[in-house]
């Protein structure tokens, strides 16, 4: 249970990366943003897969 209290939401990482929800949104449709997982209905994603997705980009 742990883990999952460490999930970020859209939101967290849109702030994270200073980008709008929709731009995440479009990543994922394309294939090219960070990775993130679906939880029921939610989409969530672990903080470290988009540290170092932020880090690939570099």
């Amino acid at each position: 249970m742990s883990t999952l209290a460490k999930l970020w939401t859209v939101e967290d990482v849109a702030t994270f990366l200073g980008v709008p929800v929709a731009t995440l949104y479009q990543w994922r449709h394309h294939r090219t943003g960070p990775r993130g997982h679906r939880i029921g209905r939610h989409l969530r994603y672990v903080p470290e897969d988009v540290m170092s997705w932020v880090q690939d980009q570099e």
